[in-house]
């Protein structure tokens, strides 16, 4: 009789096998489309070429099987088809330089021996479109200086003024937080961030006492309330998609004096929680106006050197111009992107024209 334990691991074991029998399909399969692509274009019809060969653009990746899940849906895959686009994965134990040629390389993988890989294949291969530059990528990885291009845009015009929460970052020593919030003049509630943005968890602290609670090191931003709803800007290249999310409750002085202690929320904002077709107050539904979000989008893509990554934007409440970045995301889920295989497979080939 097995106990529970080898049950859970024999278990463990056999979707293991599975995802790793899978990916080796997924790769065989990439293999036969690429070959038989190389067939299509290159083969003498009646003893001359094809007048105009189709450019076949191929897309090397490096993403965790989650991320590939996610991303690669076959809706994205069939239409990338369709559209002459082939998505190859990069096999991570071989050199990157003899895998390809590649058009494009989309990559989201941590560490730094990584970071070296794809770093020192932008130098020697020019010609290939690596998205996105490891040390931009960094920057948005640390929250210390995630905001920090934001900041220095002070973005205001007469569509609405942009800026960031008051914040603070503690590296140790949490029994000095309370002090430090009330010398910065931050007003509670506080928002706790991990300082590496390797999650989406969160911790909101009421009181001043539960302050010494959190664990360093993070990011303490002031809570601003918004209605209870975020905007998710989206941005692919020069394309941009927003999207509403349930956020946060709002918090008055009521609430305040009625709790204490610290609540943490694992994840506050993803696709389940679209408020899109919710009922809500015009007021708090209205999305951003247009014109500002794509200067945003634009001062951003040049200042932080990405073109793969989304804005989490709030307006304060009871303002109709007043908005907020509280977060910056490198390659998010476009998979819950509404249209993001149009969007995306419209970007990739827009890469290759520009060349």
């Amino acid at each position: 009789m097995r106990m529970r334990g080898e049950i859970a691991y024999v278990k463990e074991k056999e979707e293991e096998e599975e995802e790793e029998e899978e990916e080796q399909e997924r790769n065989e399969e990439e293999n036969k489309m690429v070959a038989a692509v190389q067939r299509k274009y290159t083969s003498v019809v009646g003893g001359r070429f094809p007048p105009s060969p189709m450019k076949v653009v191929v897309v090397g990746y490096a993403l965790t099987s989650k991320k590939t899940k996610s991303f690669l849906q076959p809706k994205l895959e069939g239409l990338a088809r369709h559209k002459g686009i082939l998505f190859v994965a990069i096999d991570q134990s071989r050199p990157l330089s003899d895998q390809g040629p590649f058009d494009v390389v989309l990559h989201k993988l941590s560490g730094k021996e990584w970071r070296c890989v794809i770093e020192d294949y932008r130098q020697t291969h020019p010609e290939v479109t690596v998205l996105d530059p490891p040390h931009a990528i960094q920057q948005v990885h640390n929250r210390q200086s995630m905001l920090q291009d934001v900041t220095d845009l002070n973005l205001s015009d007469a569509y609405g003024k942009v800026g960031v929460p008051k914040q603070l970052v503690f590296e140790k020593d949490p029994s000095s937080i309370p002090d430090a919030v009330n010398q910065a003049g931050l007003r509670l509630p506080i928002v706790a961030k991990p300082l590496v943005a390797k999650s989406h968890e969160l911790s909101l602290a009421y009181d001043e006492y539960s302050l010494q609670k959190l664990e360093p090191p993070l990011v303490l931003q002031e809570f601003i309330n918004h209605g209870g709803v975020l905007f998710k800007v989206y941005i692919v290249g020069e394309a941009i998609k927003v999207v509403r999310r349930f956020s946060l409750p709002d918090v008055n002085n009521c609430d305040l004096s009625k709790n204490a202690g610290v609540f943490r929320f694992p994840r506050v904002s993803c696709a389940a929680a679209s408020a899109d077709e919710a009922d809500l107050d015009p007021c708090v539904a209205e999305l951003p106006p247009r014109p500002l979000l794509e200067r945003l989008a634009r001062e951003l893509r040049r200042r932080l050197g990405l073109r793969l990554f989304n804005l989490d934007i709030i307006r304060e409440h009871g303002t109709r111009d007043r908005y907020y970045v509280i977060d910056i995301n490198y390659f998010p889920g476009y998979g819950k992107m509404p249209e993001y295989e149009h969007i995306f497979t419209d970007f990739l080939l827009s890469l290759v024209q520009r060349e």
